[in-house]
């Protein structure tokens, strides 16, 4: 069904009225900032913005528009733009487990260094022990018996 040059181009404002509230974010319930809800909300064919069809030109501007706010930084789709929130913070996480986990591992091996130095140490007392027992030349203190109170 052929249209009139004056349907066509009411059509067109209609389109690129939805056009503009899209990009400025007010995206419809159930909708996204795409080519699909832009016909939905123009009540136009969405077949007509491919190809050679009447609106093809509409969907590159769009397309061009939509690039060029998410170029920016700038995404209307809150959607879009708690993706890419998301990812972010699902990579900043990421990066705070991998240094947690080199963090783990570092305080594991000085825990591991620690319990065998202190091994060692207590090796080292026992022997220092057993030889000052059989030394005849050591002699031991007496060992004092604690008081309560004041020494006199």
């Amino acid at each position: 069904m052929r249209i009139s040059a004056e349907q066509r181009q009411q059509n067109e404002t209609r389109i690129r009225t939805a056009m503009d509230r899209l990009l400025r974010g007010q995206i419809p319930p159930g909708g996204k900032c795409d080519i699909k809800t832009l016909a939905r909300e123009a009540n136009v064919d969405r077949t007509a913005f491919y190809g050679t069809r009447p609106y093809a030109h509409l969907r590159a501007e769009f397309e061009r528009r939509l690039q060029a706010l998410h170029t920016a930084g700038d995404l209307p789709d809150p959607r879009e733009a708690q993706i890419a929130r998301l990812k972010n913070e699902v990579e900043t996480f990421k990066q705070r487990i991998i240094r947690r986990d080199r963090t783990i591992a570092e305080l594991t091996d000085l825990s591991a260094e620690a319990l065998s130095r202190l091994a060692a140490q207590h090796d080292e007392i026992n022997r220092l022990r057993r030889q000052a027992d059989g030394a005849a030349a050591v002699r031991q203190l007496p060992t004092r018996a604690t008081t309560v109170g004041p020494c006199s």
